[in-house]
């Protein structure tokens, strides 16, 4: 198996076409075809299949462009690091995002990173936990924001931030709270609209209500934060989260958010690396940064409901 013919499976299933692929490539569309058929016999499995819509890949052939597109990433990052310098650092960076953090993290880190370090390619994506656990593992992500939830033993990790999540409804909802503080317990009785378990803030809210002896009985679980608002404004139930992917319909009244009075309920964010794929200079000078520009958000009271961590 040659690096050659994972970048022309990769070209194949990104164009979807031979003939694209090929034009792209600069080679001829026999010599593409040659190619994949040999990787396809090297691996005993059919990678593709010839549909309406143009070449796609199969069961098979999606999991080795995950793989491929891993491999081809770290090479180019061991190609990046040899020529890189430390006090210029280039090349590109991948890091990812949890839905419910991007809200507070994105932007400062954008323009953080464009101001500092302008020759360094910055690919910011915004996943579900699970998902970017896996791209980190795999190599996809250079780094990662992840949540500590006692199973981040595989990742070299950097605490962020604490995060105190809290009751939050409709302004005007029949299951607002009427008071600045409201008890876990009367918090669950009301329908809770909660991210999906895949999402790192659900397992530490189950974890927190199983600690204190109580149960979560009405939930209605939902995958996108933008559902999840949703919801809340068509008064569908509560939801207990971090206030900073509710911010905006908070600061413009249209929810309310009020704390959990008699228990701590929090999550830990920190920033995740593969303890088996080293970091480039230009990662390295990104990790420092996502510490900084966390620091500042927590200090100048921008990240609200949260607090630094020393690193």
């Amino acid at each position: 198996m040659e690096l050659r013919q994972l970048r022309y499976f990769v070209a194949i299933v990104d164009h979807g076409s031979l003939s694209r692929a090929a034009r792209v490539l600069h080679i001829v569309q026999p010599a593409l075809s040659q190619q994949l058929q040999q990787l396809e016999e090297e691996l005993g499995a059919r990678l593709l299949h010839r549909s309406a819509q143009g070449m796609l890949a199969t069961d098979a052939g999606k999991i080795f462009y995950e793989h491929a597109q891993a491999i081809l990433k770290q090479v180019h990052d061991a190609k990046s690091a040899v020529g890189q310098s430390a006090d210029k650092p280039s090349g590109t960076v991948a890091l990812g995002i949890p839905q419910s953090a991007s809200g507070a993290l994105a932007l400062p880190l954008l323009t953080a990173v464009r101001a500092s370090y302008p020759d360094i390619v910055f690919q910011l994506t915004e996943e579900l936990t699970g998902t970017l656990s896996e791209q980190l593992r795999s190599g996809r992500l250079n780094l990662a924001i992840l949540f500590d939830d006692g199973q981040l033993g595989a990742f070299r990790s950097r605490p962020l931030v604490e995060e105190q999540m809290m009751y939050i409804t409709r302004s005007d909802s029949q299951f607002a709270c009427k008071r600045k503080r409201i008890a876990l317990e009367q918090a669950l009785r009301a329908p809770l609209i909660l991210p999906s378990i895949q999402h790192g803030v659900r397992p530490r809210i189950e974890q927190v209500v199983r600690q204190h002896g109580l149960e979560l009985k009405q939930v209605i679980d939902i995958t996108s934060i933008a559902i999840l608002k949703s919801a809340l404004l068509a008064d569908m139930g509560a939801t207990l989260l971090p206030v900073s992917p509710l911010l905006p319909e908070i600061e413009r009244g249209e929810l309310r958010a009020c704390a959990i009075g008699d228990v701590q309920l929090t999550r830990t964010v920190v920033l995740c690396s593969s303890r088996n794929i080293p970091l480039t200079n230009a990662a390295l000078a990104v990790e420092k940064l996502v510490l900084e520009v966390a620091r500042d958000l927590c200090e100048s009271g921008r990240w609200l409901g949260a607090h630094s961590l020393p690193a």
